[in-house]
């Protein structure tokens, strides 16, 4: 029964829902914090808000496959979809969000998981978590992308002199 009403919860939710969470107004300010942002390190973000989850990912779910796990799969998959592992520097990162379970993933390229470890990127996604739970979407994305930023300057800063391509786009997925 419950992963029936999980099936269902995902299935009720598509595109328009995320449209609405995420209007075009509040994506573009976010494409020009993320463009922003870029223009201070060599890394590369990118913002992915999905209202549910496919049904080819809703079948495993059970026991030996728990629902954290299936969104971390989406996520990892949003990842290699959108390239963000195929960055100069490997240091891209995605902040993918699954409306329909309230789930948060930050996924780094291996160039930053040697620098930054689990308990930082945890502490972001718990903060984002908490603005989340007040109705704080733009407020909270935009939190995480300054503390995004503030890694990737850290361990990527922007050199002078030194060319600095925007490698992908800026704009917020919202599928």
């Amino acid at each position: 029964m419950n992963k029936l009403f999980t099936i269902l919860k995902h299935r009720w939710l598509d595109s328009s829902d995320t449209r609405r969470q995420v209007p075009d107004a509040m994506a573009q300010r976010l494409a020009r914090r993320v463009a922003a942002s870029e223009g201070r390190h060599a890394g590369e973000i990118r913002v992915c808000v999905e209202a549910a989850l496919p049904l080819s990912y809703l079948w495993r779910l059970d026991r030996q496959t728990p629902m954290k796990a299936l969104v971390r799969q989406r996520a990892m998959s949003w990842f290699g979809r959108l390239r963000v592992w195929d960055t100069a520097h490997n240091s891209g990162v995605l902040i993918y969000l699954l409306l329909a379970e309230h789930s948060i993933e930050f996924v780094a390229d291996r160039g930053l998981t040697t620098r930054v470890g689990p308990a930082q990127w945890q502490g972001m996604v718990d903060r984002l978590a908490a603005q989340l739970r007040e109705g704080r979407l733009e407020d909270g994305l935009t939190q995480a992308l300054e503390e995004v930023s503030a890694v990737l300057v850290e361990h990527f800063p922007q050199q002078p002199d030194t060319p600095n391509p925007n490698e992908l786009p800026d704009l917020v997925v919202r599928a």
